[in-house]
């Protein structure tokens, strides 16, 4: 009962599943229904006609008329009737998905050979490749395509398509992209770049390019920063960075491609061909200071500084711009034979509209240094060398440097270049020279310190005299006042006296009349005496005043006497010896009265004699005798 029971439930539910889970193949088998998912597309494979053409044609491998075989034609999504499971094979494919930021590119399995010289298939329509009989049916070739799938979902028939994903061509800022093409017509015959051509879209739209006659190779024509479906089978793309010319530059264009240019240069320039712009050759306006997109393998840009350039001709020193890191420092002979090194400095200054006929005479910036500047420089400071000992080499610096910077400047003329200046710099003469003018040089300066030495000395030997001359002078003077201030102190003495004598004479007149109203009774005689008195007092000071008096004068002459005497003998002594002889004895006198102390303490000349000779060899023992007493008696003191 119970068996029966889950025998009758498994036949409900086990029916309507088995039902739902092979009604595909049911229907398939039995009625011939295929049905295709929405995200699938069905791919026919026909195993077998009944009636018609059976095979396919010679080298066919997709049938597109009801052979047997891969069909062309795919089932979207739905359902199709009269696909019997016998006659037909049908495989779900998933849809191609090109994501976001890549593209496909189609490989062609099936279709017409591929035209000779092409390598890839020319685009024919098709729907993007979904649909194959079209494909097939409008010439499509067999092989790479030119046409690419940009990112999206479609329905690829795999059995003629493949489809291989590849990443989109990004160009970043400050770059550049050249292009080298794979398909075209074959460059012109003494051509290096396809010209440029106009509609295929910076060469996204290939059969464009192809169909306006596009060139095979290497293009003119390059592409900015951007992003582009470009297909790496047609063309190959190298990013290089835009060609930047600085402040203070100019970029000079040497351009390999373009026609044949009328040469702009004139009659008098030989050095090459000066063109227009888009022409062959050099163009006669170069490009300012800016980033330009240069395509570097058919234009050569070469930068030429317009500000004052500096070059050293100096082995430990180079400027940043680098073209004169080969220079070194010049070695030189001078006439006398003595090798020596001197660094030099050139400044130099190329005006903008000369820059093109620098680059066309030399091809670039480093040719000019090494073939005119270093040759003309180097020999120019050599010849002038030979001309010269290396001393007044050394003498004449600012000559010569005025000379090189005239006669190079001339001779850079001749190339388009302005001198602007010539500087020498660091001279190195030879090691042995420089020890020999070293010495001579310090020679010539002891001998100027010995010559101020003597001179000082002299200068010293002068002032002591002077100053003994001024002493004498002084006793001489003190002399002359001795005399008359004896002959004051005399004059005044007798004043003094005379005083004295009226003084005692108004007394004794007062103390007469004094003792006259005193002695009324015996006045006579108070006056006789008084008389006598006054009388004798009288005579006691014209005594004494005539004594004093003649003690001054006597005083005053002896003074007076002393001094004339003196006089008298300094003057016969001068008559005798001679003023400079009697001058010197009594500064001897003087120095060794005042202690004066010489320096040196003693000097003895034997010079010649004279009147304006040194001091005499007698004199100068008279001196150390005079000198050795008096330090013995400061010893003893």
């Amino acid at each position: 009962m119970e068996s029966a029971l889950l025998i009758k439930w498994g036949l409900i539910i086990g029916i309507p599943l088995f039902i739902l889970i092979f009604y595909r193949f049911i229907l398939r088998v039995f009625f011939g229904v295929v049905i295709v998912p929405e995200d699938r597309i069905g791919l026919v494979t026909k195993k077998f006609v009944l009636f018609g053409k059976q095979e396919l044609p010679e080298g066919r491998i997709i049938a597109t008329q009801g052979e047997a075989g891969f069909q062309a034609q795919t089932l979207p999504p739905g359902v199709y009737f009269g696909k019997w499971i016998w006659q037909y094979d049908i495989t779900f494919q998933a849809f191609t998905i090109i994501p976001t930021g890549q593209l496909g590119l189609v490989l062609a399995k099936d279709g017409a050979e591929l035209e000779t010289g092409s390598v890839l298939g020319r685009k024919v329509d098709c729907d993007s490749f979904q649909d194959a009989e079209a494909f097939l049916r409008n010439g499509g070739r067999k092989g790479r395509q030119t046409s690419i799938i940009t990112p999206g979902s479609y329905r690829i028939n795999t059995f003629l398509f493949s489809v291989e994903f590849t990443e989109m061509t990004s160009i970043p800022d400050n770059a550049v992209g050249i292009v080298t093409t794979q398909e075209g017509k074959p460059l012109d015959e003494g051509q290096i770049a396809g010209k440029i051509v106009e509609g295929h879209n910076k060469f996204q739209d290939v059969d464009s390019f192809m169909t306006s006659g596009g060139y095979k190779g290497l293009q003119e024509q390059v592409i900015l920063a951007g992003t582009y479906f470009l297909n790496p089978w047609f063309a190959k793309v190298e990013m290089v960075k835009m060609t930047e010319i600085a402040i203070g530059h100019v970029g000079v264009v040497i351009s390999y491609v373009g026609g044949e240019g009328v040469d702009l240069s004139g009659a008098e320039f030989k050095h090459g061909n000066i063109v227009s712009k888009g022409q062959k050759g050099v163009w006669a306006e170069p490009l300012g200071p800016g980033k330009y997109p240069i395509n570097p393998y058919i234009m050569k840009v070469e930068l030429v500084p317009t500000t004052n350039l500096v070059l050293n001709w100096a082995s430990a020193r180079s400027e940043s711009h680098q073209l004169d890191k080969n220079l070194s420092t010049i070695t030189v002979r001078s006439k006398d034979g003595f090798p020596f090194n001197l660094d030099v400095s050139q400044i130099i200054h190329i005006p903008t509209t000369e820059a093109p006929k620098v680059i066309a005479r030399f091809g670039n910036m480093n040719n000019l240094v090494s073939q005119v500047l270093e040759p003309t420089i180097g020999n120019y400071f050599r010849n002038s060398a030979q001309d010269s000992d290396v001393i007044a080499f050394l003498g004449t610096r600012k000559e010569r440097q005025s000379s090189a910077r005239e006669h190079i400047g001339h001779v850079l003329d001749q190339y388009n270049v302005h001198g602007v200046d010539t500087l020498i710099g660091d001279i190195v003469p030879p090691e042995s020279l420089m020890k020999t003018l070293t010495d001579r040089k310090l020679a010539e300066e002891q001998k100027i310190t010995y010559d101020t030495e003597m001179k000082a000395q002299e200068t010293r030997q002068s002032l002591e005299k002077e100053t003994a001359i001024a002493e004498m002078q002084k006793e001489i003077v003190k002399a002359d006042q001795g005399v008359v201030i004896a002959e004051r102190i005399a004059d005044a003495s007798v004043k003094k006296a005379t005083g004295e004598a009226n003084s005692v004479r108004l007394q004794s007149t007062a103390e007469a009349d004094r003792l006259k109203l005193l002695a009324s009774g015996d006045a006579e005689r108070i006056r006789v005496l008084a008389k006598a008195n006054a009388e004798q007092i009288e005579l006691l000071a014209k005594a004494d005043a005539e004594k004093i008096s003649l003690t001054g004068n006597a005083e005053a002459e002896k003074i007076l006497a002393i001094g004339k005497s003196n006089a008298e003998a300094y003057k016969l002594s001068v008559e005798a010896m001679g003023g400079n002889n009697f001058t010197q004895l009594k500064v001897m006198e003087a120095i060794g009265a005042q202690h004066i102390k010489i320096m040196p303490d003693i000097l003895i000349s034997g010079g010649a004699e004279g009147a304006n000779g040194p001091i005499s060899g007698l004199l100068g023992l008279k001196l150390l005798e005079e000198v050795a007493k008096k330090n013995e008696q400061t010893k003893e003191a």
